[in-house]
């Protein structure tokens, strides 16, 4: 009898060691993959800039919050200089970028072209004087070779200026994110990153509302639509606490081959959803080329693990 319950705990504990992992990484590739939609919503009543800039404040102050309250220590020195870095590239520029992104384009392309990033790593790491592997060049031409396609449908929109202009911001966007991961890599700070994360979001906040004040973009916050504020909120709870605890603890109890997943699952729901809520295109060549994109990205994503 004694025998059955140790057995019977013993897989207890199993489940919890591998089913909760695994609950918060399906959390984290469907609602990552939401707030591609939920920018979209918001942009489409206000600044783009300005509600990215809105977002981070209220998530720098929840987690500020937080570690003020656990008396966590604050940076110093140098440190100090990795945060205002990151801030730019990871805050003002990724996240600024592709949030103003998305009010040209569709989300699920948004999503897609957000992937990429890894991409960019490779060809950075090329300039720096580092060889790609056989693989990461394979997967780069395969990625490619997937953007051409899902472009396929949307060769009619790029006669158009905001389309072109809005697949430049995203473009931007991934570029940014590639140094921000490179830097991060290769400065990573001994204090608390979490903390960082959200002194990062503060420092942004401030430098994007400086920015949209002097340059007369944005609008005052009793104009703001009941719309854009639930997309804000969204983006806060859904986008910046909740589904970054959960990506977290999925990181510290998953292989990274399996946590990993959530960066293809991320821009599929995007385009699903957003041919559901927003009527966007979801066509034969978009389905095809996104899923060779992914695969591209996949070997890129291996080898730069393995590395």
């Amino acid at each position: 009898m004694a025998k059955i319950t140790n057995l019977h705990q013993s897989a207890k504990s199993r489940l919890a060691a591998i089913g909760l992992p695994m609950l918060a990484l399906i959390w984290v590739s469907f609602f990552w993959g939401t707030t591609w939609l939920a920018s979209k919503e918001g942009v489409k009543h206000m600044p783009a800039l300005q509600l990215a800039a809105i977002r981070q404040f209220l998530g720098a102050a929840i987690y500020i919050s937080f570690f003020l309250y656990k008396k966590t220590p604050w940076p110093k020195g140098k440190q100090w200089k990795t945060i205002v870095i990151l801030s730019i590239l990871n805050f003002v520029l990724s996240n600024g970028l592709s949030t103003w992104g998305v009010k040209y384009i569709s989300s699920g392309l948004g999503a897609i072209i957000g992937a990429v990033f890894p991409l960019w790593i490779v060809i950075i790491s090329f300039f720096q004087g580092e060889k790609p592997s056989k693989w990461s060049v394979v997967g780069l031409l395969i990625s490619f070779g997937g953007v051409c396609l899902i472009f396929y449908d949307y060769l009619a929109d790029l006669l158009k200026p905001d389309f072109r202009f809005g697949i430049v911001l995203s473009v931007l966007a991934t570029l940014t994110w590639a140094f921000g991961s490179m830097y991060t890599k290769k400065k990573a700070a001994s204090f608390n990153p979490y903390f960082s994360l959200g002194l990062q979001m503060l420092l942004s906040s401030i430098l994007l509302f400086a920015y949209t004040g002097a340059t007369g973009t944005s609008i005052n916050v009793m104009e703001i639509p009941a719309a854009s504020w639930w997309s804000i909120a969204y983006l806060v709870i859904f986008g910046s606490v909740f589904t970054f605890i959960a990506f977290i603890y999925a990181l510290q109890n998953l292989p990274a081959e399996v946590s990993s997943i959530y960066a293809y699952i991320n821009p599929i729901v995007a385009v699903i959803l957003g041919s559901f809520i927003f009527d966007e295109p979801l066509t034969f060549m978009i389905g095809i080329g996104g899923t060779v994109t992914l695969f591209g990205l996949y070997l890129v994503n291996r080898n730069i693990r393995k590395k």
